[in-house]
């Protein structure tokens, strides 16, 4: 009886796993073949709304690297078996009827699949190219006790914003002893998010030097940072090495031995569960599907965020519906391959820099998370001993965080202190 219960569950598991395998190819190959017609689509749509096509990346022409290889290779190397047929190639080859027709060029700040209200366009009233950036600092109160105050970068991951940190730990941090800064990176939230900016790292850490290192004069800081946040965070104290005091990495996607492409397999493989992985694959893998979710869902989301306050009955959405609607799909899709995919191969040189430099780096990573995978802390732990890692039980990619408020900025007040 026990035998037969084993070849009965082995028996189930191998059938979903072969049913799961089977549907993954059936979907991803109808993905394929979508992304290369949309890629003639779009093509169409850019030249009669713009006058001229930008571009893509479904030939490796499109990539144009810098000595330092800055650019991930992912952006044109990603499979698709309907890369290089005809009707793909057919309309980089020869002249289609659109092409031929002169148009007027229409410069504008966004594109006409990007979303253009006041909201997402504010940040062109202000000088340009920096970022948006929250200071919660209450050392000048006059009833405070009057000591130098710890400065305190925040950057969020993927997706995210300031909200991020000023919605969960923020508050519960002493701000008569810290100023801190949460931003909104280079392309989201409420920050510019320029069309022809490729928003790889060198990008973003200049970003966060004109926005905050500069102007508020930082002759010493700490930096906190969460998921992809944490290589950008990386390369931000790697290059302040002298004055960086500590850095805190929050489930930081470290696959430094890897390729570009390996990375995108290790981050985003094709596969149609969990949900949060499917979603994940179909924004990485494909560049115009990637685009038409975009357009639906960032282009139009004050109507979304009405709907949604309607069908909640309040006049506040959460802001982690915000957060996903608040960039274009240009910055997205360029910062998770150039920063995630592309960045990763330099973080073994910047945890190298700070080591040496004898900067204090703590790393938590939750034992429950879906996205990074676990192997990143423990591989960052014995590439770099120095690392002083903390796995939270029970904790996914972001509830360490968001799910223990006030332990988490006590856990970072004692990370402060120590150094």
């Amino acid at each position: 009886m026990f035998s037969l219960a084993t070849f009965t569950r082995k028996w189930a598991r191998e059938s979903v796993t072969a049913i799961h395998a089977a549907l993954s190819l059936f979907i991803f190959f109808f993905f394929d073949l979508s992304d290369a017609i949309l890629c003639i689509v779009y093509e169409f749509f850019d030249y009669v709304f713009e006058g001229k096509s930008r571009g893509c990346y479904c030939t490796e022409a499109a990539l144009h690297t810098t000595g330092e290889n800055e650019f991930s290779e992912t952006l044109v190397r990603r499979n698709n078996i309907f890369r290089e047929m005809w009707f793909l190639g057919f309309p980089r080859k020869f002249k289609l009827p659109w092409k031929m027709r002169k148009s007027k060029i229409h410069e504008s700040v966004n594109r006409w699949s990007d979303c253009g209200c006041q909201s997402c366009n504010s940040w062109t009233k202000s000088e340009e190219g920096n970022l948006h950036v929250v200071v919660k600092d209450s050392t000048s109160r006059e009833d405070s006790v009057q000591e130098p105050s710890e400065n305190v970068i925040f950057i969020h991951g993927f997706m995210g914003s300031s909200y991020f940190w000023t919605e969960t730990v923020l508050e519960h941090i002493k701000k008569d002893r810290h100023k801190l800064f949460a931003i909104d990176l280079l392309g989201f939230g409420d920050s510019p998010k320029p069309r022809d900016n490729l928003y790889t790292l060198r990008d973003h850490v200049e970003a966060i030097e004109r926005s905050v290192i500069k102007p508020y004069q930082l002759d010493s800081f700490h930096v906190v940072a969460h998921s992809m946040g944490c290589l950008i965070a990386l390369a931000l104290a790697a290059k302040h090495s002298t004055i960086v005091k500590t850095v805190t990495l929050v489930a930081p996607p470290y696959f430094p031995s890897s390729v570009d492409g390996s990375v995108l397999n290790q981050i985003a493989p094709k596969r149609l569960w969990p949900p949060l992985a499917f979603g994940t694959a179909v924004m990485s893998w494909y560049e115009h599907i990637g685009r038409c979710v975009c357009f639906i869902i960032c282009k139009y989301h004050n109507s979304w965020e009405l709907l949604i306050k309607l069908c909640i009955g309040k006049r506040e959405i959460p802001w982690k519906i915000k957060d996903i609607t608040r960039h274009t799909h240009h910055s997205a899709w360029h910062s998770m391959h150039n920063v995630i995919c592309g960045g990763s191969k330099f973080a073994d040189e910047h945890l190298k820099t700070l080591t040496n430099s004898g900067v204090k780096i703590h790393l938590i990573q939750g034992d429950c998370d879906k996205i990074v995978p676990s192997h990143c802390s423990s591989n960052m732990k014995r590439n770099f001993p120095e690392v002083e890692v903390d796995i939270v039980t029970g904790a996914d990619h972001d509830s360490m965080i968001t799910g223990s408020r006030e332990e988490f900025a006590m856990k970072l007040e004692s990370i402060w202190y120590s150094c």
